[in-house]
């Protein structure tokens, strides 16, 4: 990665709009105050910086199950599957992990998988930080099958700030082990719900980045 990267990358699609109304307003607050002006500079920036959309490169092997997302491991617990996935009769270890609004907020893939089902449930938006966020806020789920037939499910769960949840992927469709299949605007958590035939790797309080951090690898 060159320096240029570093300080312009690339810009998820979702951020253009936004972008564009922090300049519109920051050339306002400028006809009117140079604080103003400077204060709307820094908040475009952030918003930019907020949509960020840098290249990831996975390990791309089956075995593994790398970070759906950029954050903070919050919570590792063992749980019955989402119930909204028809998937409460196996048990998983659930892995959460929360973005605050200077993380990059696009979601990846943790394996070479099949999106099997899709499902949005509207909901609170409580700190997404809580373990009753996990019930309680707003969230959408994925069901993917493994090219090993692993089933295994992700929630995108919206928090304090966040108003939108956005997925980039489609019901029945194959995709690549770190491949992009959402995003949540502004301060959020993704749950990675792990089969117990693999061996968690991450821990609590890891700081991880989205589709290259390992979480698990296959007993």
């Amino acid at each position: 990665m060159n320096i240029l990267d570093i300080l312009l990358p690339k810009l998820h699609k979702e951020g253009h709009k936004f972008v564009t109304i922090s300049l519109i307003i920051t050339f306002v607050f400028l006809l009117i105050s140079k604080v103003l002006g400077l204060i709307g500079l820094v908040v475009t920036i952030w918003v930019f910086y907020f949509f960020r959309d840098p290249d990831r490169y996975s390990i791309q092997d089956n075995n593994y199950l790398v970070s759906p997302a950029d954050g903070i491991i919050s919570q590792i617990t063992e749980i019955e599957g989402p119930k909204e996935l028809n998937m409460e009769s196996n048990k998983f270890t659930r892995i959460s992990v929360f973005m605050n609004v200077f993380d990059c907020h696009v979601n990846r893939l943790p394996v070479e998988c099949t999106v099997k089902d899709i499902f949005y449930k509207p909901g609170k938006f409580l700190n997404a930080s809580l373990d009753k966020a996990s019930e309680e806020n707003e969230r959408n789920y994925l069901k993917i099958l493994s090219q090993s037939n692993d089933e295994i499910a992700l929630v995108q769960i919206a928090g304090l700030v966040a108003r939108r949840i956005v997925v980039s992927c489609s019901k029945d469709q194959n995709y690549k082990q770190g491949d992009r299949f959402g995003l949540i605007r502004f301060g959020s958590r993704v749950d990675l719900y792990v089969p117990k035939k693999f061996k968690i790797l991450a821990k609590k309080g890891q700081a991880v980045t989205a589709g290259e951090s390992l979480f698990a690898i296959k007993n």
